[in-house]
């Protein structure tokens, strides 16, 4: 007879195994891990979701100041700056409370993209739309000083008995900005032109030799080229002369200097005296003869260069007429008595006026004047010719 407990036996070698311990402990810490990470995804999504909604709810919301603002802060604009770039200044500076305040308010106005690079006076805590609304209005651009072709250092002697301010004036008074400037005078801009080192400021270094001999008021004629330049407020004048000269040396070796001056028979600061003095002599339809002139009087054995430019330029008078007993007063800027060219350029030069100076046009002209009421000079080659002209000028009314 089978016993009945017998169905329900293992069969031999299917005993039950004793329960595993380790297995045990390793199961219930996939379990912990597996419901922290599942927590760990809930806070995620639940941080995300509370964060969508912030953003969802904050549309349209930045920090804004209200009104025109106070006081005054000067702020660089510099090339290249988007309007998002211009806003994170006036942010930082705290011009406006947020980049967001000016922008927004920028969308409204395309002027905005005109700006230009260069110093803004502009208000403490101005809302959005009132920093839009005064950085395009023309109070707000400072420190600007447009150098033109023919300017000299010194102020000059204007029609009316008033004065015209020379280079060192105007950049002077470009150091002037809101209602308690700190400034540099005129004095000082000329004080530190005739006394600082010229190897310092920028002059390059084939220009260093001639200009260290002249006289100081006017050893950085000539070196200043045309061009507009952008005067920090309240800078000192060292750092604004030396900005303008660093950049004019620039300007100067683009243009040629001193290569140029190579096979020509003069020093590259004789090329740029020769164009200051044809910059100062007529139009610049007539650069070129002008220049052809100057040459040939200078290859002259005993031909002076008797320019009118020369006798006033210490005189700080502009025009091209001289009086008879100015002509006679002795100085190294006379051209009637001295020969040769003066001692330094008498202006800022153009590049016309140099590239004139280092190629003159073709001819054997050794005399020329103002012949046209419009500038146009006329050009001869003997004496006689010359007072045919002059007369002629003189029923023309050109002079």
């Amino acid at each position: 007879m089978t016993d009945d407990l017998g169905l329900f036996a293992d069969e031999p070698g299917e005993r039950r195994r004793a329960p595993d311990p380790e297995r045990f402990r390793r199961r219930k810490r996939r379990r912990i891990v597996t419901a922290v990470a599942s927590l760990f995804v809930l806070l995620l999504v639940g941080v995300g979701v509370l964060y969508g909604a912030s953003q969802i709810m904050q549309i349209g919301s930045y920090e804004n100041y209200e009104g025109e603002g106070t006081g005054d802060i000067v702020v660089e604009i510099k090339p290249g700056d988007t309007v998002s770039a211009i806003g994170r200044t006036l942010a930082e500076r705290d011009v406006v409370a947020s980049t967001k305040a000016f922008t927004k308010a920028a969308e409204e106005n395309r002027q905005i993209n005109s700006i230009q690079p260069g110093y803004y006076l502009m208000r403490n805590k101005m809302s959005g739309e009132a920093a839009v609304a005064h950085i395009l209005s023309a109070a707000a651009k400072v420190g600007r000083v447009d150098i033109r072709a023919g300017m000299r250092l010194e102020d000059q002697l204007a029609p009316d008995n008033g004065h015209t301010p020379g280079i060192l004036t105007r950049l002077a008074e470009a150091t002037c900005a809101g209602a308690n400037p700190t400034c540099v005078t005129a004095e000082e801009m000329q004080r530190v032109a005739a006394t600082a080192d010229l190897a310092s400021l920028g002059v390059p270094q084939w220009a260093l030799a001639d200009a260290s001999k002249a006289e100081p008021n006017r050893r950085l004629e000539g070196l200043i080229q045309p061009g507009l330049y952008d005067v920090k407020p309240g800078e000192t004048a060292e750092n604004v002369l030396r900005d303008v000269a660093t950049r004019s040396a620039a300007q100067l070796e683009i243009a040629g200097l001193p290569q140029a001056a190579e096979g020509t028979g003069y020093s590259p600061y004789e090329l740029l005296k020769i164009a200051s003095l044809v910059q100062s002599e007529g139009i610049a339809k007539d650069f070129g003869q002008i220049s052809r002139v100057i040459h040939n009087r200078l290859t002259h054995p005993v031909m002076h260069l008797q320019l009118d430019s020369t006798i006033n330029y210490p005189l700080d008078k502009p025009s091209l007429l001289t009086r008879p007993e100015d002509r006679g007063i002795d100085g190294p800027y006379n051209t009637y008595r001295n020969y040769g060219l003066p001692p330094t350029p008498i202006s800022a030069v153009s590049k016309e006026a140099l590239q004139a100076a280092e190629k003159p046009a073709d001819g054997t002209w050794k005399f020329f004047v103002k012949c046209y009421p419009d500038g146009t000079s006329c050009f001869a080659d003997t004496q006689a010719q010359h007072d045919a002209y002059i007369n002629e000028a003189r029923a023309r009314g050109a002079f």
